[in-house]
Formats: C-alpha cells, sequence, structure tokens
C-alpha cells in the first residue's frame, strides 16, 4: 500500500471494527442466549449446546462493556501504529514509534477498566486470549522458569558450538519439507504448503488449513523448524470437529493451547534423537555435499545448541521463555504506567543484560523486533510459554499412554503421538478451560516442572 493510504485504510478499519461491535453487543443476541440458557438444551454442561452458549455469553458480556468509540479508535490506531512500527524498524529509529506505543497502552488501559478486573489490569488482557488465567498464576510461572533456566544457560553458555553454514538448494528443501509434513500426518487433500514472506498457518474453514513457509539458501534449519512449528498448529486445525465448525466447540481453546501444538512438534519432536534418526540418512542423501561428512550426532549439537541472543524468534528452547519473560515483565509496566515509553529501550537493554547476559546494540535488535504491541496485543506474549509449559506435560503423558516415542520416532511412526492429541486435546475444542483440558490429559494440572525437567534432561 502507498504510504499516503494509510490513513484511508486506518479509518475504513475503524469503521468496519465499530459495525462488527455493534452486532455482536446487540441487546437481542442477548435476549437469545438468555432464551437458550434457561432451556434443556443446556443441561449437559459439557454438552455441546452448553459449551458454545457458555463461550458465546463470555465474549458477549465483555464485548458488550467495551465502547464502540474505544473498539474503533483501538482499530484504527493500531493500523496506523503498525505503519509507524515498520518506519521505525527499518530506519532503526524508536522515537518514530514512541508517541504510537504511549497511545496504544493508553487504550488498552481504557478497554481493561471497562472490561473489569479482580487483581490488576494486565488481568482484563491476558484474560482475551487464554481465558482464566491471571497475572498473578503468570507471574509464579515466570518466576519459577527463571530461577530454573538462568542457571542452566550459564552452565550451558560456556560451551557454544558453532554453526556451519553450508548450501542447501531451495527446490530440494521444499521437496524435503513436504515430505516430512506428509509422514507426520499433515493432510494435503485439506491443506496446502506454499511460500510466503513469514511462516504462518491459517484455517480458512473445514478441508482448508493453508501454510506459508520461507526458505534459506544457508540455513535448511530455520525453513525447517518453521515448517515443523506451522505444521503442530496444521494438526490442531484439522483435528477440529469441522461438524461444529464456526461455534466454540470447532475451534481451538486458547492461544496458549494452540502454541502448545505447535511448540510440542517444533521442539520435543522434532530435536529428538529418534526423530533424525529415522530422518537424517534421507536428509544426507538430500543434501549430500553438504552433509555426508557430518556424522548424526555432529549434526544435532549443531541443531540443539544453547546460545544466548537478542532476537526471540531466533531464540534456542533453553533462552526461549526468559525472552517472553521480559516481554511480560516490561508490558506489565507499560500498562500500569510504571514504564514509560520513552524508557523502553533503556528498560529493554538492561534486562537483557541482567536476564540473558546481552544487550542490543540498536532498537532494530531490541524493542522494535516484534510486532506485537503496535498491533495493540497486549497479554499475547504469555501464552507462548504457557505452549511450552502444556505441551511439555502433553508429551510426557502421550509418552507414557503409548510410547515410548522417541523409538516410534526411529521407526518413521508418528500416528500414535498424533492420534493421542486428537483425542485428548483437537476433538474437544472449546469444550474445556485450557488448564482443565491440561489437567484431564495428564492428571496434573498446569506446571512448569515437565518443561524444566525435559529441558534438564535434554541439555543439562
Amino acid at each position: 500500500m502507498p504510504h499516503g493510504g494509510v490513513a484511508h485504510r486506518a479509518d475504513q478499519m475503524a469503521l468496519l471494527a465499530g459495525i462488527v461491535h455493534d452486532r455482536g453487543t446487540d441487546p437481542r443476541y442477548g435476549e437469545l442466549l438468555s432464551v437458550i440458557e434457561a432451556s434443556s438444551l443446556v443441561a449437559d454442561p459439557e454438552g455441546a449446546p452448553a459449551v458454545n452458549v457458555r463461550e458465546l455469553r463470555r465474549e458477549f458480556d465483555r464485548e458488550r462493556k467495551i465502547p464502540r468509540r474505544l473498539v474503533e479508535e483501538s482499530a484504527r490506531v493500531t493500523a496506523l501504529a503498525s505503519q509507524a512500527w515498520v518506519e521505525a524498524r527499518k530506519r532503526n529509529e524508536f522515537p518514530l514509534f514512541e508517541p504510537w506505543l504511549d497511545r496504544i497502552f493508553a487504550l488498552a488501559r481504557e478497554e481493561a477498566d471497562a472490561v473489569g478486573y479482580a487483581g490488576t489490569r494486565y488481568d482484563a488482557m491476558v484474560e482475551d486470549y487464554e481465558p482464566g488465567m491471571t497475572t498473578e498464576r503468570l507471574s509464579a510461572l515466570f518466576a519459577r522458569l527463571e530461577s530454573d533456566l538462568v542457571p542452566l544457560v550459564d552452565a550451558l553458555r560456556s560451551e557454544p558450538a558453532p554453526v556451519v553454514a553450508r548450501e542447501y538448494p531451495l527446490p530440494r528443501q521444499r521437496a524435503f519439507v513436504k515430505m516430512v509434513a506428509a509422514a507426520l500426518g499433515f493432510d494435503f487433500d485439506g491443506g496446502r504448503l506454499d511460500i510466503g514472506q513469514h511462516p504462518f498457518c491459517t484455517s480458512i474453514g473445514p478441508g482448508d488449513v493453508r501454510i506459508g513457509l520461507r526458505y534459506y539458501r544457508r540455513d535448511f534449519t530455520r525453513g525447517f523448524f518453521g515448517l515443523l512449528h506451522e505444521v503442530g498448529h496444521a494438526l490442531y486445525d484439522q483435528g477440529l470437529d469441522r461438524t461444529h465448525f464456526g461455534t466454540p466447540m470447532g475451534d481451538a481453546v486458547s492461544l496458549g493451547m494452540h502454541e502448545s501444538q505447535s511448540r510440542l512438534w517444533e521442539n520435543l519432536v522434532g530435536r529428538s534423537h529418534g526423530f533424525w534418526r529415522h530422518f537424517y540418512p534421507q536428509l544426507q542423501t538430500a543434501f549430500h555435499d553438504a552433509l555426508h561428512s557430518v556424522p548424526l550426532d555432529g549434526f544435532l549439537g549443531e541443531l540443539n545448541r544453547v546460545a544466548p541472543g537478542l532476537i526471540r524468534v531466533h531464540a534456542d528452547e533453553v533462552t526461549y521463555n526468559l525472552h517472553v519473560l521480559i516481554r511480560f515483565e516490561l508490558e506489565r509496566g507499560l500498562l500500569d504506567g510504571d514504564l514509560r515509553a520513552a524508557d523502553l529501550p533503556a528498560a529493554w537493554a538492561e534486562r537483557y543484560r541482567r536476564t540473558l547476559g546481552v544487550a542490543p546494540k540498536n532498537d532494530r535488535t531490541g524493542c522494535l523486533q516484534d510486532v506485537h504491541w503496535a498491533e495493540g496485543l497486549i497479554g499475547y506474549f504469555p501464552t507462548y510459554t504457557l505452549g511450552n509449559v502444556y505441551a511439555a506435560q502433553l508429551f510426557e503423558a502421550a509418552d507414557r499412554a503409548v510410547g515410548p516415542l522417541d523409538e516410534a520416532f526411529a521407526a518413521g511412526e508418528f500416528r500414535s503421538l498424533r492420534e493421542w492429541l486428537g483425542e485428548h486435546v483437537h476433538r474437544h475444542g472449546s469444550r474445556y478451560a485450557a488448564a482443565a483440558l491440561v489437567e484431564r490429559a495428564t492428571g496434573s494440572a498446569p506446571d512448569p516442572g515437565a518443561l524444566v525437567k525435559n529441558l534438564t534432561r535434554r541439555y543439562g
């Protein structure tokens, strides 16, 4: 879009947001929900009608507390702010984005106050992405992870393994990842695998789940793990009950649960020894010139190196959640008003230095690296770590039930894990809250212990 068209598009977005808000908060909608809530249709609290009405009521009650003026202004400001973020990042100049960040968090405070909250404003924001989650529980989770992972990172920091750049022709990369996607269970009759500027997975509707990937000629693993991540999302979407499409019963329960599926396949499957015992010979055949002299253990050593860095999306498994922790703390400060937007670059650098022992040299590798705040996604970041926590527990439970999974992977068998997840996670849609779903599937409430244990066993 030409730069001059951004303001007009922002006005269009604001108008559409207002129209959608009016439709979603129409009093007649509330009356109809009340009629069903008083009927025998919802007698079974776990039945589809009751689940759908419960979730629709939750969304309706939240949305009707927010005035149309605020909905429109948020849509307009985030449209403009996203473009300002692009320019600020391109020019490496945070001051270009600073006034927009102030405005976005001011609007978020308005929204939190309109919706209401029991503890802190952040409760109101995270509820939109992970229903039932609270700031108190997130703070305890991150405190536990910081106390356990920082020493592990420090212990591993002294032995970095060099990453060797090699040539991986793009047509062969595309053929290899398509073969792996099919082996993991991605249904190509109900989905597509294409090239995109940024990796993504989107569900258009039943039988149409699309993945976009980006490939790198001299960095095979970056594109490949993007595939595994997006296939995890796709398997969840393809595993939802299509007879309930368009209702909460046919949708994922939360962003954290959706992220758990992508992180499970990306890390717990894709970085396992068994996975590469099966696929590495095929990888060596596909890229003989690059890998014929590299033994499996050498390849895995490069793959699973731990090296604290500045960029979240490039972070290794062990340090990743510390990146999320930093964002969680900073956005809480911005939302509460304890941290001014003008002070964000310095606060960002100080927190990275203290937690990971690194500090950005510029805004692009610091507080301008993520687009989430520009898009108004306040409270979104913790869902990444919740996904890792859920994934570790689910994988551990699946291994007990249908494992040993590593041996199955070595034999090229992924159906048992996929079907276990389909039975215990995918088919339920939004029947249960995320925490309840984890507890039903694993026997334990969500707890970071399984994640810490898994990382310590594999890396420590």
